[in-house]
């Protein structure tokens, strides 16, 4: 069946009948590639592999010359979970009382659909790029963060970015995100000494360390939040001592924490500064802290030139200026960042991750013209 490449419900059904679960290509981007190409877009698909990690399909396209405008997304889902509770299929692309259904209808094949469209509707010679990982939501480690270092050693450069991350919370233009805070997590281990519970002369139980552990971790504030961004805070997630028996005092105990830390901080601040934390209330022989790899770091994108350029977008399609926010978890945008600046804009995410995922089909119009009008003005339309 030919897809019309203007038309983003059309396009958003067919990405929906792929089956993209990460880290699964899925047929998703070889669609898109069938898309672009005769729009006038040159396509690579370029596959990433790292040790311990599934291989990643990935694609980027462009035409124009000279620093291209981004369109930026992943077209990898997660699982739909239980497909029998889904009022429709979850990869069916069905419509029903006006809605899109299926797994990725706002995170986030509707976007990308809505960019295609946009492409699409100015056929002229402005540069203009697409960055589509499959990793987004699997480990992040071969999608977007290679495929950028892949394309700028060929020489490619990028003006600015829109990733389509579904950003809005109850309607399209409520919110667009300027940023992300970053993301550390680790794993302290409590020494003790292992020993039999009747003879606690014996041994040294380290949970007797956890509440001064957990008062370090969280009895003080990280700070008081930023012009664009909320308090950082530290989650304690999960304590263990890996111990079944009731008469043996365990040796160690481990507590897991991940910290959502804002723009006052980086990741070896921190590192610095929990530690440091730990040291006082312990001592530093009692402990270990292990941080775990591949830490996001929080950035912002100004306001100025481009974010008035997307929020001006929004307004004139939907009435309404968007909120300019760095909430939420963390998205792609936090590699974009490096190479140029990065606005996130897209669908209503009130259904992403759910069961009967679904999409207005009115918004993925509206949405397409948002993108086309981000998309003229950025190239100098």
């Amino acid at each position: 069946m030919t897809i019309n490449p203007k038309d983003p419900v059309a396009v958003a059904q067919a990405l929906i009948r792929c089956e993209s679960v990460t880290p699964e290509e899925g047929g998703a981007q070889t669609l898109l590639e069938g898309l672009l190409a005769p729009l006038g877009f040159t396509v690579a698909r370029p596959t990433f592999s790292e040790p311990g990690t599934p291989d990643v399909a990935n694609l980027y396209a462009r035409r124009g010359e000279g620093a291209a405008f981004v369109f930026a997304g992943h077209t990898d889902v997660v699982p739909p979970g239980d497909a029998g509770r889904w009022r429709e299929g979850p990869f069916s692309g069905a419509i029903v009382d006006g809605e899109l259904y299926g797994r990725g209808a706002v995170d986030m094949k509707g976007a990308i659909a809505c960019m295609v469209a946009a492409a699409a509707r100015r056929p002229d010679a402005a540069p203009v790029a697409f960055l589509i990982t499959g990793d987004e939501e699997g480990p992040s480690i071969n999608g977007t963060d290679k495929l950028l270092e892949w394309a700028e050693a060929r020489g490619e450069r990028f003006s600015a970015c829109l990733l389509g991350e579904p950003t809005n919370p109850d309607a399209l233009g409520d919110v667009a995100k300027i940023g992300r805070r970053g993301s550390l997590s680790a794993v302290v281990t409590l020494r003790g000494v292992q020993g039999h519970v009747a003879y606690p002369h014996l041994a040294d139980n380290p949970l007797r360390r956890l509440g001064p552990a957990l008062a370090a971790l969280t009895g003080e504030p990280l700070d008081a939040g930023t012009d664009h961004f909320q308090p950082s805070n530290l989650e304690v997630v999960s304590v263990d001592t890996g111990n079944p028996a009731f008469n043996v005092i365990p040796a160690e105990a481990s507590l897991r924490f991940n910290v959502r830390f804002n723009d006052r901080h980086t990741p070896d601040s921190l590192k610095s500064l929990l530690t440091e934390r730990l040291a006082r209330a312990l001592g530093a022989d009692a402990f270990a802290i292990d941080f775990q790899p591949r830490p996001g770091e929080a950035f912002l994108t100004a306001p100025g030139a481009f974010v008035d350029l997307i929020s001006d977008a929004v307004e004139a399609e939907t009435g309404r200026r968007p909120a300019l926010t760095t909430g939420g978890g963390t998205s792609d945008a936090r590699f974009i960042k490096s190479y140029c600046p990065v606005v996130e804009f897209g669908l209503v995410g009130q259904t992403m991750h759910q069961v009967d995922e679904r999409v207005a089909v009115a918004d993925l119009e509206t949405l397409t013209r948002i993108y086309e009008r981000a998309l003229v003005a950025a190239c100098g339309g």
